[in-house]
Parts: structure tokens; C-alpha cells; sequence
């Protein structure tokens, strides 16, 4: 487990302390819930089922890493006043877990990711008696999370059932129509195609729904180390089944991915970028990408498109900036 310095700890647990004496569960007001959520895709989801019932806050950003994520003075701060704090669980926000379970003696704080039920969750590499946390990289999983989200503002906003239960089952209905357009145009790549390569080991939800092979060149966390051997062992599947692209990540760097391409070429196979994904955070705020939907929706299209499937422009709906 990663630790906070000393003086840090004592600082946040004093903020807990001073929260804890002053504070009650919280009361439904007049005006929206004000609620923190860790990941973007957390955030989205929150957002989208609590309406304007609620205000969302997201901690992470585009470009951000959960797994090395610290919480700062500010962060503290806006959890400790809030209302609700949502996050994913399941090891993902691994330096946040001791401030989280403190936190929780204290007010309501949900995991929603561990809302996915544990048969249908993959095993992690790297840690025993430990799941695979990158669970929103499935549609078909990613709706337990809705329901979760939805079953917790319910807890925390009994007035707001009915609203609650509407927009969970219309993001849900989206998820369906994502599932469907996955299946669809990943389902025409050439079967000799159908393998991803990345930065780290994210996809692995996304390869078992869609039936990819998944190469991470790092581990399933980023603080993964890829060891030379390992980029030789990785340059030699590429070289060998003749595969042709590879893919970049938004908040991980590029760095191994580059020297994967370098080494394919030094032995005579040229190996393209096929473009950037998003793996642990979303596009840009206020983008289609800086959805959910369009988030795997970009990653569907982009991985299809570079592994020779026609894509429609525009993705799923036409809304996506670019396609690859």
C-alpha cells in the first residue's frame, strides 16, 4: 500500500476530525446534493443520473492517473464538505484507499465499480485476492455501475426516487445501444487483426466483450515497470504476426509504445500509431469524448478503423470529432 508522509496524514485526519464533530448525515435540501466523484467516467455517470438534483465535482482529469493519483489540501477539502463521494474501488484509486476508509466512519462514500458482481470480474495480475479495476471499458459491466450510482443517490436523496430510476434506465439504454454498435464494427475486423496493443494493460474487459487479444506493454497498474525483456518479447509478437498497429493512451506515456515501433523497424517491420485511446480518463470537458459514450465510443471506432474495419464517421451517433 503507498503511504502519505507523516505530517500529511496528521493534516487530513485533523480536516476528518474537525468534519466529523460538525456534521451531520447529510439532510435532502432545497438545493442540489453537492457531490465528489474520483474518475471522470464516475463523474459522467453521477451526473448523468443525478440530473439537476445534484452537483458533480470530478477530482481527476483528462490526462490523469487514478492509480497514481494523491489527494491534495483542496481535494480534502472539497470531499470532506460534500454530501457523497463516489469512486471506483476495486484497487484502482490505490493511493486514495486509506483516506477513503477513514473517511467513510464519517459520511456516505460509495465503490461503485464494485458494484460489478464479483463472477463477472477479471483477476488482477499484480495483486492476490485482487480484481481488474478498468471495468468501464465493458458497456454490459459499466451498467451495474449505473445501477449502483442510482441506488446510492437514492440512499442519500430518497425524495428523488423517481428521477433517479428514469435517467438510470435511459443511460442505461445507451449503454445498449453502445454494446450493439461495438459489436457491430469490431465485428468486422479481419480475425488476424484482432489484437490490441497499449501502453498498459487496461482493455482486458474490452478484449474478453469483444473477443481481442490484448497486449499491455506495462501491467494492469502504471506504476508497473515494462523491463527490457519484456519490449524484446513484445517487438517479437509484432514482428512475427505481422501486426500493424499499435494504440497510445491519453494518461499514460507514450514512451514504451515508441519503443516497441523502434523496435519492430530495426528488424524490418514497420508498426503505425493507430491512434490515441482513452484508458483511465476521458477526452477533453465539455466534448462528446468527455462522456462516457464518447469515450468507448472513440476507442470502438479508432481500434476498428486502424485494425481494418469501415467505420461510419462520426462513431456511433456522428457526434465524435475525428475518426481513425
Amino acid at each position: 500500500m503507498f503511504r502519505l508522509s507523516r505530517r500529511f496524514v496528521i493534516a487530513a485526519a485533523a480536516a476528518l476530525a474537525v468534519f466529523g464533530a460538525t456534521h451531520a448525515a447529510p439532510a435532502r435540501a432545497a438545493e442540489p446534493l453537492k457531490l465528489v466523484a474520483t474518475t471522470g467516467m464516475i463523474a459522467d455517470t453521477v451526473s448523468r443520473v443525478a440530473g439537476d438534483r445534484a452537483e458533480v465535482t470530478a477530482l481527476m482529469g483528462p490526462g490523469v492517473d487514478p492509480h497514481t493519483y494523491r489527494q491534495t489540501r483542496s481535494d480534502i477539502a472539497k470531499m470532506t464538505s460534500a454530501d457523497g463521494v463516489f469512486w471506483n474501488g476495486l484497487y484502482l484509486e490505490a493511493q486514495l484507499e486509506d483516506f477513503f476508509a477513514s473517511l467513510a466512519k464519517r459520511k456516505p462514500v460509495f465503490a461503485v465499480g464494485e458494484g460489478v458482481p464479483v463472477d463477472r470480474r477479471l483477476a488482477h495480475d499484480d495483486y492476490q485476492d485482487r480484481y481488474d479495476p478498468h471495468v468501464w471499458m465493458d458497456p454490459t459491466l459499466w451498467r451495474f455501475v449505473v445501477a449502483a450510482t442510482r441506488d446510492a443517490l437514492i440512499e442519500l436523496d430518497a425524495e428523488g426516487a423517481e428521477t433517479y430510476r428514469a435517467n438510470a434506465d435511459a443511460m442505461i439504454a445507451d449503454l445498449d445501444r453502445l454494446d450493439a454498435y461495438s459489436r457491430k464494427v469490431l465485428g468486422e475486423v479481419p480475425p488476424n487483426a484482432r489484437v490490441v496493443v497499449t501502453a498498459h494493460d487496461a482493455f482486458r474487459y474490452f478484449g474478453r466483450a469483444y473477443d481481442f487479444e490484448v497486449l499491455g506493454v506495462q501491467g494492469m497498474s502504471t506504476e508497473s515497470e515494462a523491463g527490457l525483456k519484456h519490449i524484446e518479447d513484445m517487438v517479437a509478437v509484432l514482428v512475427d504476426r505481422k501486426i500493424g498497429a499499435i494504440f497510445v493512451e491519453s494518461s499514460v506515456s507514450d514512451r514504451n509504445v515508441k519503443a516497441l515501433i523502434e523496435g519492430a523497424a530495426a528488424q524490418g517491420w514497420p508498426v503505425k500509431i493507430g491512434g490515441q485511446l482513452y484508458s483511465d480518463a476521458m477526452g477533453p470537458p465539455g466534448t462528446y469524448e468527455g462522456t462516457y459514450l464518447g469515450m468507448i465510443d472513440h476507442n470502438v471506432t479508432t481500434i476498428a478503423g486502424a485494425l481494418g474495419a469501415p467505420v461510419p464517421q462520426g462513431g456511433l451517433d456522428g457526434r465524435l470529432a475525428t475518426t481513425n
